[in-house]
């Protein structure tokens, strides 16, 4: 009774194959539905990303448990994936130990792998048992639980049970001795060697044609299953945007697409181009996005994992239509009361990366959100109302507060800060930012941040009145044509003067300044001014030498943090002023939860919810034990100073610029060497 049956084998490879290769050329035609998108630039890093962050696995153990349970199972199946081409030959071969000749069993390399094979055998089970755990038994809640789940840790199972039950029924069935080579095979043989002939041949041919028909099986599945990450993940970590994370690109020929009559942003889901629905079908729904994101941890209807398992679910909803040849697609529009994605879950977005941080294939969130909302707001103008105030202010008076122009330079009364316009050349300009200038609570970093440079005599100026909101507001909030219009018109400005070298006070306006105007010929030298502080103690021009005695807990803004990678420079600056202790909150950096700002956030009601966003993040600051929460973000320092004040713990816990904590260090030792001069005659 043979294995050998090459009709039989042959049957089930083309079957299985040909079966496959009709689903995949569907979801290829499915995928290409959209407009093009080039990601075939700089080959090589994209070649070193994916080995790093698909073959690697770089990102899993993030989530440390879960993390190394699917390295074992994915290692496992790149194990295994050998082991199904053994066995795909031996369905031609009479030869019990066939393995193309330099995996046959008793040659060293296929001892060796034999053995190791059995070893990730058990490392998948140990995988597999972890996630039995988490969905049976504790049920996270990031986690989709629902049958598909366990019906593919049933496949993994049945793949790894039929694999052993093969090698040990072969043993005893050809009288084969226990071998080191082969652990789990010799394990399950024992048992079987008083079994007959007949039985262990039929228990063979069970284990053989039960693994090699469940690998098909899966095969075919994949492309209709959250698994087909399995296929997908290699593609989209390769494919994935090389451009800063803080680049949103530029909508090219706005003029030109509404006299076409063109559709602004993502109305529609064939309005997504290939790499976007390739981020559809990669989707693995683990829900770290999620468990990530501050919307959803506030309560929000905003969960990045369910907005993309919606779009993806309607996408394939409506495969047959999309990839017809003939006729039109039905125009869907996607955002809507009752629509695939309910107005709150855009608007309930800030922007803040945490969701695409977290995935471990690289799939984008932010991006998409921002289309659908350029679509609402340019063609439908459906948006919160609260934003309306924000554009008009922008577009009349240049900044989102609608205040008079000529009150942005309001605060710097009494300081001695120079104008371009008076100066006419600066090493550096100063961009206040409409934040400093305008905001009660922020004003205060824009004096001390004066100040500090005065005191390290660097060579500024700033715009005074001609400074304008760099328009991140608007675009963050679907308003892609005022967005456009202030920065072309502060380009101008800006190279009007021969700027060269910008500090920024804002996050956004740095972000902004430094990866988006690029696009409208704005390439200036943009250093964030905790990077600016950072050098100037580093080099001994500013000198924190005054005491101040503080437990300091750094709130990581996220354009930034997660945005920029500006991490340290903030730290080195509280660090190296005498008197603070520097704590650290357990959300931080990379993991650092939003304030609540971004995203337009700032300027409308937030979206309906358990709690409000800054009020959750300053109760994880507040609970460091720190006396005083130390921002880099005039917005954040704004969100953050309410979130404490919600709690009734002003008093006691202060909120500060780290431009203002070094101020006090630097201005109380300056004071002390003035003191220590003798009095002059």
């Amino acid at each position: 009774m043979s294995l050998v049956s090459p009709i039989a084998m042959t049957l089930l490879l083309v079957a299985g194959w040909g079966i496959f290769a009709w689903s995949a050329k569907r979801r290829w035609r499915l995928m290409t539905i959209g407009p093009p998108e080039h990601r075939f630039d700089r080959l090589g890093e994209r070649f070193r990303r994916m080995m790093r962050f698909a073959f690697g696995q770089w990102r899993m153990p993030r989530y440390r448990l879960a993390g190394v349970a699917h390295i074992f199972i994915y290692a496992g199946a790149v194990v295994m994936l050998l082991r199904g081409l053994i066995l795909f030959g031996r369905g031609y071969s009479a030869n019990p130990h066939f393995g193309y000749v330099v995996f046959n069993i008793g040659t060293p390399l296929g001892n060796l792998y034999s053995l190791i094979k059995d070893a990730f055998v058990v490392a998948v089970l140990v995988g597999i048992a972890v996630y039995l755990y988490y969905r049976a038994f504790r049920r996270l809640g990031r986690m989709t639980i629902n049958f598909e789940g366990f019906l593919i840790l049933a496949i993994l199972t049945g793949l790894m049970l039929s694999d052993m039950l093969y090698d040990g029924a072969r043993m005893a069935w050809h009288g084969e001795a226990a071998s080191m080579w082969e652990p789990l095979g010799s394990l399950v043989a024992s048992p079987l060697r008083g079994a007959s002939h007949t039985t262990l041949a039929a228990l063979t041919h069970l284990g053989f044609w039960g693994h090699v028909s469940l690998i098909l099986g899966f095969l075919n599945y994949l492309p209709y299953c959250k698994q087909f990450h399995e296929i997908t993940a290699f593609p989209n970590v390769f494919f994935q945007s090389l451009e800063p994370p803080g680049r949103l690109r530029k909508v090219e020929d706005l003029e030109g697409m509404v006299e076409r009559e063109e559709t602004l942003g993502k109305a529609r889901i064939e309005q997504f181009h290939w790499k976007s629905i390739l981020d559809f079908y990669t989707c693995t729904e683990c829900g770290r996005c999620s468990d990530n994101c501050p919307a959803t941890k506030t309560g929000k209807l905003l969960s990045p994992k369910h907005l993309t398992v919606n779009l993806r679910n309607h996408l394939y909803s409506r495969q047959n239509e999309l990839i017809r040849k003939n006729g039109e697609p039905e125009r869907i529009d996607l955002v809507g009361q009752d629509a695939v994605i309910n107005p709150e879950v855009i608007w309930a977005c800030t922007s803040c990366r945490a969701c695409e941080q977290e995935c471990p294939v690289f799939i984008t969130y932010v991006d998409k959100i921002i289309g659908m909302r350029q679509h609402v707001v340019q063609e439908r103008g459906d948006f919160p109302q609260q934003l309306a105030t924000a554009f008009r202010g922008i577009e009349n008076s240049g900044n989102p507060w609608n205040l008079p122009g000529h009150q942005r330079t309001a605060w710097a009364e009494g300081l001695d800060v120079p104008r371009m316009a008076d100066k006419g050349e600066a090493e550096w300009l100063l961009w206040v930012g409409c934040g400093p200038a305008y905001d009660d609570k922020a004003v205060k970093i824009a004096r001390a941040m004066a100040q500090l440079l005065n005191m390290a005599d660097v060579d500024y100026a700033i715009l005074g009145e001609e400074e304008q909101c760099n328009g991140d507001p608007a675009r963050r909030a679907g308003n892609e044509f005022l967005f456009q219009a202030m920065a072309e018109a502060n380009v101008e400005i800006l190279k009007g003067y021969g700027v060269k070298k910008i500090i920024t006070i804002c996050p956004h306006c740095f972000n902004t300044l430094k990866h988006e105007y690029p696009d409208f010929g704005g390439d200036f030298e943009v250093v964030a001014h905790p990077d600016l502080l950072a050098r100037l103690v580093r080099e001994g021009k500013l000198r924190p030498r005054g005491s101040v005695d503080a437990t300091v807990v750094y709130h990581d803004s996220c354009y930034l943090g997660r945005y920029n990678e500006i991490y340290e420079s903030p730290r080195s600056v509280l660090a190296g002023v005498p008197g603070v202790r520097l704590v650290e909150a357990a959300a931080s950096r990379d993991r650092g939860m939003c304030c609540g700002a971004g995203g337009a956030q700032f300027f409308k009601e937030e979206e309906p919810g358990d709690e409000r966003v800054n009020y959750a993040r300053a109760d994880q600051l507040i609970s460091t034990g720190a006396t005083v929460v130390a921002s880099a973000c005039p917005f954040c320092k704004s969100m953050l100073s309410d979130g404490i004040s919600s709690r009734g713990r002003e008093e006691e816990v202060k909120m500060m610029d780290i431009a203002e904590v070094l101020l006090q260090s630097v201005v109380k030792h300056e004071d002390t060497d003035r003191a220590a001069q003798p009095a002059q005659a």
